[in-house]
């Protein structure tokens, strides 16, 4: 059991200092320097709130494959092709995992951000 602040909350409170407080007093040459560091900040932060997601994802993957490693060769070798028995499930999860990948590093995609 984790204690709160959480790890994507402290980050979030970090980054609003630094745009809100630090940025505004820093010299115009270091400002790019300061937006990269928030947006890093920001990348770590949505990183951390999948901490919660991953297990499911893992034992989804392990219901349909050994691993993750399993579940790619599974993919290769065809059998969640469509018309296959588990390819709405592979297909669900793919779609999952990807959502979840766009949410740490391109949320804008999915409209979120």
């Amino acid at each position: 059991m984790r204690e709160e602040p959480g790890a994507a909350d402290l980050l979030a409170t970090a980054r609003e200092v630094l745009l809100n407080e630090l940025l505004p007093a820093l010299p115009p040459d270091k400002a790019f320097a300061a937006r990269m560091v928030a947006n890093a900040m920001a990348i770590a932060a949505r990183d951390a709130g999948l901490d919660a997601w991953e297990p499911g994802a893992l034992a989804r993957i392990a219901a349909l494959a050994s691993d993750a490693r399993g579940f790619a060769a599974a993919i290769r070798a065809g059998r969640f092709d469509p018309g296959t028995p588990d390819h709405s499930a592979a297909a669900a999860l793919l779609d999952d995992l990807t959502r979840a990948r766009c949410v740490v590093s391109a949320p804008r995609a999915l409209g979120k951000g």
